[in-house]
């Protein structure tokens, strides 16, 4: 079976920004794309994406989970970015149209089609290092996946990192490539040196993130995550997770977490730890790694209401269970 997300439909929804104003969008090959060798973003990494999946129900309809959100924060990166400011309607449409131009080849679930919206600059121009491009692309492309972990979301290994963090705190809440690649080489250092599946951010001892995901704490009833700020993404999976854990009567604490405290809690029986994010949806943490010395939490296993929480998130995607929210646009 083909790796997560390497597998694309053979056209896509492309739009570009020139003159001051967006084109129509049109429909063009997925397996290329024209521009200059001095485009700025080749240069100064002026680009931004999203991550959204759309999911077949049994009556056979396709409906995207919270594309309104993801589109928010697309214009919100852009904006941060000083990117030509996105036209929202424009690109809901182009969502919508491409998804509904493929359809017939959403998987069943637990697959789905992921859809990956992409704005970057694309002025030719090397002088511009300190000026926004007035030109940008703008496509949506889609990938058919299956689910993320195929053999079952075996518990993860997080090592604990006190110095250093994922990206520029300034940063922190645009998607970004530039921050993905700027978590790149602490992860591979942690895989080599002590087996950790990802690195959990916690710079001067303030749990953030990990380099492609949000973290959340179970303690029985509760469930602590870090508070929004400019310094971390602020995760749609982690908003939609924390309403449905509301919505089942947790309590939800949006605050400061200290690694302190996060290795005092996990010590205890019954605790649970998780990550959040569009791909892995809510993974389970079994394993946290700080100064060369492993703490299990709770029982180093998936817990009971990390998957309780998983399940009633994928109900809702999959059309099982009511969305009472307005999470999802049916096309």
């Amino acid at each position: 079976m083909a790796a997560f997300g390497t597998v694309f439909m053979p056209e896509m929804a492309l739009a570009t920004f020139e003159n001051n104003q967006w084109s129509e969008a049109s429909f063009v090959s997925s397996n290329s794309i024209q521009m200059h060798p001095g485009a700025h973003v080749l240069h100064y990494s002026s680009t931004c994406f999203e991550g959204l999946k759309a999911f077949k129900h049994e009556d056979g309809s396709i409906n995207i989970f919270r594309m309104d959100e993801n589109v928010k924060r697309m214009a919100q990166s852009s904006k941060l970015l000083n990117l030509p400011a996105i036209d929202t309607e424009l690109l809901s449409s182009m969502i919508i149209d491409v998804v509904k131009k493929y359809q017939d080849e959403v998987p069943a679930p637990p697959g789905s089609m992921y859809i990956r919206p992409t704005h970057f600059g694309t002025d030719a121009a090397i002088g511009k290092a300190a000026a926004p491009s007035a030109n940008s692309m703008l496509y949506v492309l889609l990938s058919p996946v299956g689910d993320y972990f195929s053999g079952g979301a075996k518990p993860l290994r997080l090592l604990l990192a006190n110095d250093g963090m994922r990206c520029a705190p300034h940063m922190g809440m645009i998607k970004s490539g530039g921050n993905y690649a700027s978590a790149l080489g602490p992860i591979l250092k942690a895989r080599a040196d002590v087996n950790a599946d990802q690195i959990l951010f916690c710079p001067d001892g303030d749990v953030q993130e990990t380099g492609a995901a949000n973290f959340v704490l179970i303690d029985g009833n509760e469930i602590i995550t870090k508070a929004l700020d400019s310094t971390f993404l602020h995760g749609i999976t982690r908003a939609s997770l924390l309403q449905i854990a509301a919505d089942m009567g947790m309590t939800v604490s949006e605050r400061e977490l200290s690694v302190d405290e996060l290795l005092e809690r996990s010590a205890k029986p019954g605790t649970e730890a998780a990550l959040s994010g569009t791909a892995a949806v809510l993974t389970p943490v079994g394993t946290l790694i700080k100064d060369n010395q492993e703490f299990s939490v709770g029982t180093g296993e998936a817990g009971p209401t990390t998957m309780k929480l998983r399940k009633a998130l994928n109900e809702i995607q999959w059309g099982q269970a009511a969305d009472t929210h307005g999470w999802l646009t049916k096309i």
